[in-house]
């Protein structure tokens, strides 16, 4: 009768885990996850094998690398959707600050790998880069914020988001990484906007970024390159942005045939930030639609289910989450075809690259663990709690 009128997760006293997660998890944004991640191991085996030639590699090295990463990635996700909110938070937060010292003490112990931004840790077997695991933590932080701000008597949380935020956003463009900085923003702007902010702030806010904009522009020449390549009216064919357009145009609907697409032999990032125009080229638009498709899937059924959740912090951790996420997937593609700025920016569970699958893995874990089907745990229960007292 109980779960009649509160709508809750049916649960019995020493029910095993396993049993209980599955029911809980939303198993459809996790069949995606998997199906993106299979499809990144299938353009893999065609735009990493030039790659590896170059580098004397053997042909399938950077794939066995990938499923290798993805197993690291795939058991963190897992491990984490598996946890309590509490323990996200509680993990985020700590991590926040293990990330952001890393992130500190990138121009002093960092390297660029020559592409003129030093963002990574050499590692030696392989690199770390710092930002990538900042993201979701910061999200997590900026989430726990914004919710005590809410309570009684609670701390100025919001002004203390901004603060922690500009910090964080102001770090990230010394590297520069101006993709990475205007993410971590939108990230805080879509959670302040969802816990309340007027639109004034908003459109405040809108403002000063433009305005950093035209400073960088002014100041930083990587960042001016990248916004004249973007505005100018022709398209140099030699430049990564022209192959990826050709690429792209010389797909259509179908493409022109598995393993028949000659982008990956002249792009260096085919298999990393360009890995969409491979799949434009040799499965065509159709492909590059069904993988829409699934980050669609996730984006769209993790709002559905947030939107029902009565927690704050989970609301805004989830949202936060949710939108970077779907973000970055659109920042990815709209590079390639040229609606937005080059950013070096990856696709999620599809571009190669161990720091950024191990940490979106995290991020999804901690993002599936908020949306799990827990007992009361829909604003809808309080509601009906209401009309049931009546």
């Amino acid at each position: 009768m109980t779960e009649m009128v509160y709508g809750a997760t049916p649960r019995q006293d020493g029910d095993p885990i396993l049993p209980r997660w599955w029911r809980t998890i939303d198993k459809w944004s996790v069949s995606a996850i998997l199906l993106l991640f299979a499809i990144g191991l299938l353009l893999g085996l065609a735009a990493s094998p030039p790659l590896a030639e170059r580098n004397g590699l053997h042909p399938f090295y950077y794939v066995e690398r990938q499923v290798a990463f993805g197993v690291m990635a795939f058991a963190v996700m897992f491990a984490t959707t598996m946890m309590s909110p509490q323990l996200v938070r509680r993990i985020g937060v700590v991590g926040f600050f293990f990330a952001f010292a890393a992130l500190i003490m990138l121009p002093v112990f960092g390297t660029d790998f020559g592409k003129g931004a030093v963002r990574w840790y050499s590692l030696g077997f392989a690199s770390l880069q710092p930002s990538e695991f900042l993201k979701p933590v910061f999200v997590i932080t900026v989430a726990w914020l914004i919710a005590a701000s809410q309570e009684i008597g609670g701390p100025p949380g919001k002004t203390m988001s901004l603060v922690l935020t500009t910090v964080v956003v102001g770090f990230l463009a010394m590297q520069p990484d101006f993709g990475q900085s205007a993410l971590v923003l939108f990230g805080w702007g879509v959670m302040y906007f969802v816990a309340g902010a007027p639109y004034v702030l908003i459109v405040g806010a809108a403002g000063i970024v433009v305005m950093g904009g035209m400073v960088a522009y002014e100041h930083s020449e990587h960042f001016a390159r990248r916004i004249d390549g973007f505005l100018s009216t022709e398209i140099d064919p030699t430049t990564q942005i022209g192959y990826a357009t050709n690429a792209i145009r010389e797909g259509g609907i179908f493409g022109v045939g598995v393993g028949e697409g000659q982008v990956k032999w002249s792009l260096p990032d085919a298999h990393t930030d360009f890995i969409i125009a491979v799949a434009a080229e040799e499965y065509g638009l159709f492909l590059v639609m069904v993988i829409i498709g699934l980050y669609a899937t996730v984006v769209v059924r993790s709002f559905i289910r947030l939107i029902q959740e009565r927690d704050p912090f989970i609301r805004l951790a989830g949202t936060g989450l949710t939108a970077m996420f779907g973000v970055q997937a659109l920042i990815n593609m709209g590079v390639a075809v040229r609606l937005l700025p080059a950013k070096g920016m990856t696709l999620p569970f599809v571009s190669y690259g161990g720091s950024s699958l191990i940490a979106t893995g995290f991020a999804v874990g901690m993002l599936l663990a908020f949306t799990r089907t827990r007992p009361q745990g829909k604003i809808g229960d309080v509601l009906g709690h209401g009309r049931s007292g009546r």
